[in-house]
């Protein structure tokens, strides 16, 4: 029980360095900016695609959850590794949230590990600019979420590294809850824009006058957290 409960706090909390991550919100903001510059007229179109790339974002790092999870359980196989894979993890995340609250001191967009590099933007940019439709919205967002990775990967493979020490079926509800809360923030945005369409220029420049808050925000809660890892505490 008191097991469930760490793990809980610890997914949760790496959940939700995750979804405030810049990347990620800026991925669905140009999205969304795409399909309101195809057709501005039409709401519904705009709140479904919005909802359908969701979805498929949603559906495609699940998977990468169940293959992070499972390559690292076939890693612990190995007794060496085994022994200092928790401490590995640890200290992992006390290198991102240093590397987060570098970017807080020190900002420089595209930072591999923390934002999407600046030479894979044009390429998402190009991909989500042909989204017409729910459909599309839904295959470009699978697509796309293979740009998310290079800053969406670190909490998320900490996490796959806590959960790895159960079997693969009782993992899912896990990364379910994951997955939830990693999302959240982008189905808020989707209903805000929703009462209003302009929403989405107001958001967009709320992420960028906030981005250095933003990334000490994760810094401080990895930093915490990989201590806690590292030293055995939780």
């Amino acid at each position: 029980q008191v097991l469930n409960k760490l793990t809980l706090a610890k997914v949760i909390s790496l959940a939700v360095v995750d979804a405030i991550n810049p990347c990620a919100l800026a991925v669905l903001l140009l999205m969304l900016t795409a399909i309101m510059a195809y057709d501005s007229n039409k709401t519904r179109r705009i709140i479904l695609s919005g909802l359908s790339f969701i979805l498929a974002v949603f559906v495609i790092y699940f998977f990468y959850g169940l293959i992070i999870i499972r390559f690292l359980q076939i890693a612990q196989a190995l007794a060496p590794i085994k022994l200092w894979l928790y401490k590995i993890l640890g200290s992992l995340a006390i290198l991102l949230g240093l590397m987060n609250i570098k970017d807080f001191i020190h900002y420089k967009p595209g930072t591999t590990g923390t934002e999407m590099p600046l030479w894979m933007r044009p390429k998402a940019k190009r991909l989500i600019n042909r989204i017409t439709s729910p459909a599309g919205a839904f295959l470009i967002g699978t697509l796309v979420t293979i740009f998310l990775l290079p800053c969406t990967i670190g909490p998320y493979f900490i996490a796959g590294g806590v959960l790895s020490t159960i079997s693969v079926v009782h993992t899912i509800p896990w990364l379910l809850l994951y997955n939830f809360v990693f999302v959240l923030p982008m189905i808020a945005i989707v209903f805000l824009v929703y009462g209003r369409l302009d929403h989405v220029q107001d958001v967009s420049q709320w992420k960028e006058k906030h981005i250095r808050k933003i990334h000490l925000g994760e810094g401080v809660i990895m930093l915490f957290l990989g201590i806690l890892m590292l030293f055995g505490i939780v």
